[in-house]
């Protein structure tokens, strides 16, 4: 009879082993894979200057394409084109307007802030973006001519002083750009969205001194199609994923073994054992995932199975991201919220709970994202 018993038990085990471990592999998740894109958009751009707000708007194209290094970080290349205008005003309420050809290419980092918060499909996603590029103006023609009538108009004028920045033929200048974008999700590969950008040049820039710098500012309508793959399939564990799975197959065959009674065995009181569950928590997050939401159950059934047990919670941040100072905040949050769980949700006592906050000065696990985690031990 123990011979049979004994070999029902290593076939159950080995048969728990090989299904767990296939559960914890096979469990594949979508995480962000990065990609090139390229973009088209059409607007209107108001060149800051002297006439009404209508005199200076113009329409506007623009250009770009990218590459998504992560989530967050990107860098693109932009061409901005087609028109700008300027215009100056007397004293005795005359104006005089002009406009003139560009074209703008710039080079750009973007910053996804939506993604701050975790990578995951989302509907809509917003962002900021500043980069430097050149500016190349030419058929400046118009402006040529009115400085010729203003001078004609009013002979009292010092020429020199007259549109003294204005220039003839093609034109180069620097350029500083910033924005900010909003993207919606149309589909997987295609996103419609909103850009506004301004852009700050030399004084020279719309002809007529001002003694300070010339802007320009575009509001754009487009859409972004995404090149290759935009996400790939990662095992739930890996950082990748934003989410983990805890490596642990024993506890399946425990449950297996302490259904087997041996007839001509004696009882036993059971033993308790030392409960430990890792939570993992992603980049700056603070609330417990879904995915990482049974291991707080496993913790409470432990406790109400064992009511004189305790846990303590012990939280942790990775060094690589933020400072130390704000590190054991985050610390501290996620050891704290898995304790409010134990105690608003199951029912658990709070002189039953230790929380406790190592913020990066400890590092449980050498693979850096690991480390985003609150490790809990109920004995």
């Amino acid at each position: 009879m123990k011979v049979r018993n004994i070999l029902s038990i290593a076939l159950l085990a080995a048969g728990c082993l090989t299904a767990s471990a296939q559960t914890a592999g096979d469990q594949m998740v979508d995480a962000f894979n990065p990609h090139w894109y390229v973009q088209g958009q059409v607007g209107g751009q108001y060149t800051l200057g002297e006439r009404s707000f209508q005199d200076l708007v113009s329409p506007n194209v623009q250009v770009a394409g990218g590459y998504l290094f992560t989530p967050v970080w990107g860098l693109r290349l932009s061409a901005n084109t087609w028109q700008s205008k300027g215009g100056s005003k007397f004293h005795d309420g005359n104006r005089f307007g002009w406009k003139y050809n560009y074209i703008a290419p710039s080079l750009e980092a973007t910053c996804n802030l939506t993604n701050l918060l975790g990578w995951k499909p989302r509907l809509c996603n917003v962002g900021l973006f500043a980069g430097l590029g050149l500016n190349v103006a030419w058929n400046n023609d118009e402006a040529v001519d009115a400085r010729s009538m203003v001078l004609s108009a009013y002979p009292g004028v010092d020429p020199s002083r007259c549109m003294n920045n204005y220039w003839d033929g093609t034109k180069c200048f620097m350029v500083g750009r910033m924005g900010a974008f909003l993207d919606f999700r149309v589909c997987k590969r295609l996103d419609v969205g909103l850009e506004v950008n301004c852009n700050v040049l030399s004084d020279a820039y719309n002809s007529k001194p001002a003694d300070n710098a010339d802007w320009y500012f575009n509001a754009l309508v487009g859409v972004k199609y995404h090149i290759g793959k935009t996400t790939k399939k990662v095992r739930r564990d890996d950082p990748c994923a934003g989410k983990y799975v805890e490596k642990i197959v024993e506890k399946p065959v425990e449950k297996i073994v302490e259904k087997v009674v041996y007839k001509d065995a004696p009882a036993t009181a059971a033993k308790r054992e030392t409960l430990r569950r890792d939570i993992f928590f992603v980049i700056r997050g603070s609330e417990v995932s879904k995915a990482e939401m049974p291991k707080v159950e496993e913790v409470a059934a432990y406790l109400n199975k064992y009511p004189e047990a305790k846990v303590s919670i012990t939280g942790y941040a990775d060094k690589k991201t933020g400072n130390p100072t704000i590190n054991v905040g985050y610390a501290r949050k996620r050891a704290q919220i898995v304790a409010d769980l134990l105690v608003k949700k199951f029912g658990i006592a709070k002189d039953r709970i230790n929380v406790d906050s190592k913020g990066d000065t400890v590092q449980p696990y050498e693979q850096n994202d690991l480390n985003r985690v609150s490790i809990c031990i109920a004995e």
